[in-house]
């Protein structure tokens, strides 16, 4: 990953977020239309489903994985000198801006329940505890993360098999009231991002951006290491001698190698695609991707408000076929694209990333 930059920032990084978003906007689409009646998909096209196909979430870590980055890059001064005014400066940073990214996310979850939002918000609030700690606790923090993810579900599956009721820590209330511990146990252990086990992407990330910008030799390392995590995933869901779910790599079974397939595919994306905008740094797909992955919160929070309304509101999109999920993913992001590039040619960033910005340094 070399040191293009575009205003201080590693513009690989930002097509990396472009690229990103394109997925989670096909794969969110999918699984919201399947949700109000929409075909699942079958034979082939399994591989698109968004709660078990090898592509769930994985766009989602692939996000996570650059947060982490982002944060590294962020608080390079506090961690490099230590200065106590200077350390507390990016903490207090990082906690406005998770309690940001918590509070907005608890407002569009009533129009896009499930949002990372909330989840992006916790992440942040961790990491102003995280920024000045050694790699190796970062590494260790993140395989603590993984491997409690996994110790929850055996406990679940132990206290179930003895007849008590368990519900109440997975899944909630049927009815949830948004209490305290509600949101503490979403946040943590039973939402659609939570800290266990997601939290050792963000690690990865902060490990990864610490490194930036990466020669060639480093890269082909960090890839490696993705590719082997993904194979060592794998191969732990074949061989180990345990219950299905301690050894799925589904998304929501939140088992360990579901975090090192993710995890490794977050790095090998991350690496494959920030090389390629270093290769051709001034192609019209790099230089559009860049601009857009500066904008990702305004789409992301757009393409929610998109969907409700041509989908929910004006009914202009019916939940059938699989592809009326990928063509409204398509139109969107042309779109999205087209203006992220206009608003880019009067303004520095996204509408609501100036907002953000303005209220958390």
């Amino acid at each position: 990953m070399s040191d293009l930059r575009h205003g201080g920032r590693l513009a690989g990084l930002d097509v990396v977020r472009g690229v990103a978003l394109i997925g989670v906007c096909a794969m969110n689409y999918h699984g919201y239309l399947i949700n109000r009646g929409g075909q699942r998909g079958d034979g082939w096209t399994t591989v698109l489903d968004p709660w078990t196909g090898p592509l769930s979430t994985r766009f989602a870590a692939t996000f996570v994985v650059v947060a982490g980055i982002g944060i590294s890059l962020l608080t390079t001064d506090a961690r490099r000198t230590r200065h106590p005014n200077t350390v507390m400066a990016r903490r207090l940073t990082l906690v406005r801006r998770g309690v940001l990214l918590l509070a907005g996310g608890l407002v569009l979850d009533w129009v896009w329940p499930g949002t990372i939002l909330f989840f992006y918000g916790g992440y942040f609030l961790v990491s102003a505890l995280l920024i000045t700690l050694a790699d190796r606790w970062l590494i260790l923090i993140g395989a603590a993360s993984a491997l409690s993810a996994t110790a929850i579900r055996w406990w679940v599956m132990v206290r179930s098999d003895g007849g008590h009721e368990t519900a109440w820590l997975l899944y909630g209330e049927a009815e949830a009231n948004h209490s305290p511990r509600d949101l503490v146990l979403d946040l943590a252990v039973r939402g659609t991002h939570p800290l266990l086990p997601w939290l050792a992407f963000l690690t990865i990330g902060m490990v990864l951006g610490r490194r930036l910008p990466l020669a060639g030799p480093a890269r082909a390392t960090w890839a490696f290491g993705g590719v082997l995590a993904v194979v060592f995933g794998f191969g732990l869901e074949q061989t180990l001698g345990v219950d299905l779910v301690l050894r799925s790599t589904d998304p929501f079974d939140w088992a360990l190698p579901y975090t090192l397939t993710a995890g490794g595919t977050a790095v090998v994306a991350v690496i494959a695609i920030s090389a390629l905008a270093d290769r051709w740094p001034t192609a019209l797909a790099t230089r559009a991707l860049a601009v857009t992955g500066r904008s990702t919160l305004t789409l992301y929070v757009l393409h929610a408000l998109v969907f409700n309304l041509v989908v929910d509101w004006l009914g202009w999109i019916e939940p059938g076929s699989i592809w009326n999920a990928f063509l409204l993913a398509l139109a969107y992001w042309i779109v999205a694209v087209m203006l992220a590039n206009a608003w880019a040619s009067r303004h520095e960033h996204g509408p609501l990333e100036a907002a953000y910005r303005a209220f958390s340094g």
